[in-house]
C-alpha cells in the first residue's frame, strides 16, 4: 500500500486539491437532489393522476379535465421533464467536474485521491 499523505507535496498543493475534492464532493450532493427531485416530481405525477380518477369517479369531471390538461404530465422546465435535466446535468456540469478533479490529481498526485484526508488521518490517529 502506498503512502497516499504524500510526503512529497507541499501543504499549499495538497489544501488546493482538498478543496477541488470537497467542491465535487458538493456537486455529487447537489446531484443527489437533482435526482431525488427528479424522483419526487415523478411521484406528484402519478399521485394527481390518481387524484384526478377520483375526482372523475366522485362527479367532479370538469375539474379533472382541467387539470389533466393543465397539470398531469407537464414540463418542469421549459420543454423539459426532469429526466432531461438530470441528463444534462450529468453530460455537463457533473462530467465537467468529475474530469477537472481527476486532472488536478492526475497532474499534482499521480492520481491519489483524498490526500489531505490520508494526511488528517495519519496526523490524528490515535495510538
Amino acid at each position: 500500500m502506498t503512502d497516499r499523505s504524500r510526503p512529497d507535496l507541499d501543504d499549499t498543493t495538497v489544501e488546493a486539491l482538498g478543496k477541488l475534492s470537497e467542491a465535487l464532493e458538493t456537486v455529487e450532493q447537489a446531484r443527489g437532489f437533482l435526482y431525488a427531485f427528479h424522483q419526487l416530481s415523478g411521484k406528484a405525477d402519478i399521485l394527481l393522476g390518481e387524484a384526478l380518477d377520483s375526482f372523475r369517479e366522485s362527479g367532479a369531471t370538469a375539474l379533472a379535465d382541467d387539470l389533466e390538461r393543465d397539470l398531469l404530465g407537464r414540463n418542469v422546465v421549459a420543454d423539459r421533464w426532469t429526466f432531461q435535466v438530470v441528463e444534462d446535468y450529468d453530460d455537463g456540469y457533473w462530467t465537467a467536474f468529475r474530469a477537472a478533479d481527476a486532472r488536478a490529481r492526475t497532474e499534482l498526485s499521480g492520481g491519489d485521491r483524498h490526500v489531505l484526508e490520508a494526511r488528517m488521518k495519519q496526523r490524528e490517529r490515535t495510538p
